[in-house]
């Protein structure tokens, strides 16, 4: 058990005040109302007293009693309670068995005598049922054996309304609406007197110790139940709330929200309702009253009244948040809920979810720090201010008054020790990387995003990149400097480039790859540089680093200009700037082209000659000081006979002067071919190179897309150049054998047949004969089938015509002209197939005016 200060034991009435003169007085019982407090003696003497109370500065008060009057009621018997109906003026007195009603201003009895008589205790119902303003209903135990008795009290008058039959005994009772909660010689039971069902809660034995039922709230009851515990009951016989554990010798009991107070022979107990346990105790001894009135608790001797002055809420939840009892305090804090108005509440319960945050945070519990600090809505810059530097200079933020903790920053909290200082660092990175997208960072994204960029550039965190290259709100000015501190130079160029300062980002990149400054953020920063200027708008920038960039690597620097979107390589980016640009860098210059001419497929003559003479230029230089004969092509080369074959923009007369003399046959061969000088062409593949695969492919290559004719005369040009008697005749003969069986089709069979030697043999070119025959067959057949179907169709027609012969037509000078309604002077006319008949000379003005009217839609 942990004690919490909640009540302080305040004397109300000293027993001198009360005394007098009188030798012996003894309190029986007492009542409060407002301001008014009556105490009933046992020599039958009812007081009236008015309390004044007066507030302290340490959140307590003091009370002072003044007594007005005191009345002796005419019994030689105690006072035994007391109750209070301020609403009828009316204090009632059960005194000897009997309730009487008096005045509560002079104590004098009503002037019509009513009392209740029979009665051995009193409850009031602060739940009443009958809706009538003028009037309290009372519930008495009666003296007649198990019997509870219900009456309307009014100012001179008392009415029985109801008498209920108990099962046994009642020695104790309290009333909410129509419910009655009854301590019975052996158990306590709910009993509903309207309908008359009961409901058994739980034994006890009234022998061994005093039943106590006090009514705490709208249909709930508290009650001492066995083995020391204080139960909870509905008037459904359910219990809500967990029990209390008080003294087994309980003598009463009251209720201050959130606290149960218990009284026993020693000790005023003070429980927790919300966490059942034990805060506080008080020593109190002969102590034998304890009541509540709406919220005052008085506890009593036989000689003295004493009020318990609660400390306020608020005092009690920073004592507890003082002692760092972070739970204890937030239960307190919750309970208070229905004591104080809503919007108050709020504003206290953020702060103390504020403060118990920052207590968690200090004893390094960050996972409860973190809820609570989203919880109670904390001003993030509160948290951010402990720690130093992090705040921007220009933020104005200051700190809670009163403060929400005792710590100036996070040095003090903790004491220097650098693991607790770096897991500290981490909790806030968390914190803040998870807050700044939310509700929480309204207003205060700025002060946010440049402490989170402080925190990741001092632990060298990876996540200081991804802060800068997507929408941030850092302070330039507070986070430049911060990064220049932790030489987090490629950073900074970020954050310039998100503030639109471009070239002050660049310049900073170029330093550190020119080794000016030192950054290994980046190992290919060179790269990013070229990609950064590739797709940068701003082509002042991009000319200014453009020859830098070059000078590191042509092939890579040239990509500031191949990589760019299409829409703006046309629209901002001249080709013929770049190309003068990059005069002075070959290896560029060739890239640009090729991705000019290649990529882009500009139809640019001097561009696909410009990159032309560059291949051949590094080709000559490649080739230069070795033996061109059966070197292998370089790239270059291949390169550029690509180049030459699929391009027809290029000057090829510039190429061949260029070209000639200098030991690049194939170059040449394309080159003739180009200028469909064919039989110089195929000279050199075949007698200069000897590639006969070479010159098959050439007759490929310039015969594509034209008509078979065209590629038959390539065909038999290199044929013909195969059979050429020479000195190397057996290597073209077989050469001219492989051509003529693997491109039979491309070959007139006759034509072949007369150029070949005689001494070939059949099976030699029996693939050729093979395809040269069913070629033929092929094309007579065909031949055949076309003769055939024109035939057909020429058959037809004739029997079309046979049947417009075969028909007379009757021609008289009563027959009109369809066409211009005249009559036909001689025998000569055209008929149409519908049978109408027109002059000749109208058929051909109508087929010369198509727009003409005729008989019909044929002809």
């Amino acid at each position: 058990m942990m004690s919490t200060k909640a009540f302080t034991l305040v004397s109300a009435v000293e027993w001198e005040l009360l005394a007098g003169d009188k030798e012996r007085v003894h309190i029986e019982c007492v009542e409060c109302c407002g301001k008014n407090l009556y105490v009933g003696t046992g020599d039958c003497v009812v007081y009236h007293f008015l309390l004044e109370e007066r507030a302290l500065p340490t959140g307590t008060a003091t009370f002072s009693a003044t007594k007005q009057l005191h009345r002796h009621l005419g019994f030689r018997k105690p006072v035994s309670e007391l109750r209070a109906a301020s609403a009828l003026n009316r204090l009632l007195v059960l005194c000897d068995n009997s309730i009487t009603l008096l005045n509560m201003m002079s104590l004098e009895p009503v002037p019509s005598g009513a009392r209740i008589k029979g009665a051995a205790a009193l409850a009031l119902n602060e739940n009443p049922v009958s809706g009538d303003p003028f009037c309290v209903e009372v519930c008495i135990i009666s003296v007649k054996r198990r019997t509870i008795q219900l009456f309307l009290v009014y100012e001179d008058r008392v009415q029985i309304v109801r008498e209920v039959s108990t099962p046994e005994q009642p020695l104790a009772v309290a009333v909410d609406g129509h419910f009655l909660c009854l301590a019975l010689t052996t158990q306590y039971i709910i009993l509903n007197y309207n309908t008359g069902f009961s409901q058994d809660l739980f034994p006890y034995c009234s022998e061994e110790k005093r039943p106590i039922v006090k009514r705490i709230g709208r249909q709930e009851f508290l009650l001492a139940g066995p083995g020391g515990l204080g139960m909870f009951a509905t008037v459904a016989g359910i219990s809500q709330r967990a029990p209390v554990h008080w003294s087994e010798n309980v003598i009463g009991a009251a209720i201050c929200f959130p606290y149960v107070i218990a009284l026993d022979d020693e000790f005023i107990t003070v429980h927790s309702m919300l966490d059942q346990q034990q805060k506080q105790t008080l020593p109190f001894k002969e102590g034998h009253i304890l009541q509540d009135f709406e919220g005052r608790v008085i506890v009593a001797t036989s000689k003295g009244v004493y009020i318990l002055v609660p400390l306020p809420l608020e005092k009690q939840i920073q004592d507890l948040l003082a002692s760092h009892r972070v739970e204890e305090a937030l239960v307190l804090a919750k309970g208070a809920r229905r004591n104080i108005p809503k919007e108050k509440f709020q504003v206290m319960y953020r702060r103390i979810l504020q403060q118990a945050g920052f207590i968690q945070f200090a004893q390094l519990q960050f996972l409860e720090a973190k809820e609570l600090f989203r919880s109670g809505q904390l001003d993030v810059r509160e948290l951010i201010s402990l720690y130093p530097f992090l705040l921007p200079t220009s933020s104005s933020f200051t700190r809670s008054h009163p403060p929400l903790h005792e710590y100036a920053d996070l040095n003090q909290l903790t004491q220097g020790d650098q693991e607790k200082m770096a897991k500290c660092k981490r909790f806030l990175m968390s914190y803040l990387n998870e807050v700044r997208s939310t509700e929480v960072a309204n207003g205060y994204k700025e002060d946010i995003d440049t402490a989170l960029l402080k925190l990741y550039a001092e632990a060298d965190h990876d996540s200081l990149l991804d802060l800068l290259v997507t929408e941030n709100s850092c302070l330039l000015t507070d986070s430049a400097a911060w990064l220049e501190k932790h030489k987090k130079y490629f950073a900074l160029g970020l954050l310039y480039h998100y503030n639109n300062q471009d070239a002050a980002a660049v310049q900073l990149w170029v330093n550190i790859v020119n080794g000016d400054i030192h950054d290994s953020t980046r190992s290919d920063l060179y790269e990013y540089v070229v990609d950064f200027l590739t797709y940068s708008l701003d082509q002042e920038l991009v000319w200014k680093y453009a020859d830098w960039v070059l000078q590191k690597s042509e092939e890579v620097g040239v990509q500031v200009f191949t990589k760019r979107p299409l829409d703006e390589q046309q629209n901002s980016f001249n080709p013929d700037s770049i190309i003068t640009c990059l005069k002075k860098y070959p290896k560029a210059l060739v890239k640009y082209l090729e991705h000019l001419v290649i990529d882009r497929r500009l139809q640019k003559e001097e561009y696909h000659t410009h990159l032309a003479l560059l291949y051949l230029d590094k080709v000559l230089q490649e080739r230069s000081g070795t033996n061109s004969k059966g070197v292998e092509a370089t790239e270059t080369q291949v390169k550029l006979q690509h180049l030459l074959q699929k391009s027809d923009l290029y000057r090829v007369h510039i190429l061949i002067d260029r070209i000639r003399g200098a030991g690049l046959p194939m170059e040449s061969a394309i080159l003739h071919g180009k200028l469909e000088e064919h039989e110089e062409a195929l000279r050199i593949l075949v007698h200069e190179l000897q590639d006969f695969s070479a010159a098959e492919d050439y007759c490929l290559w310039r015969s594509e897309g034209r008509d078979p004719p065209y590629r038959q005369r390539l065909f038999h040009t290199l044929l013909a150049m195969y059979l050429q008697p020479g000195p190397t005749a057996p290597e073209l003969a077989m050469a001219a054998a492989d051509l003529l069986n693997r491109h039979a089709a491309n070959f007139d069979a006759a034509r072949v047949l007369q150029l070949l030697p005689g001494g070939w043999s059949v099976q030699l070119l029996r693939p050729f004969l093979t395809g040269a025959v069913r070629n033929s067959v092929h094309a007579r057949r065909t031949t055949q089938v076309a003769l055939g179907l024109a035939k057909s169709e020429n058959l037809i027609y004739k029997y079309d015509k046979m049947k417009l012969k075969g028909s007379s037509v009757q021609l008289s000078d009563k027959k009109l002209c369809q066409m211009c309604q005249n009559p036909f002077c001689e025998p000569v006319f055209v008929r149409y197939p519908n049978g109408g008949l027109v002059h000749t000379h109208c058929a051909a003005s109508r087929h010369t005016n198509p727009s003409s009217p005729g008989p019909g839609t044929r002809t």
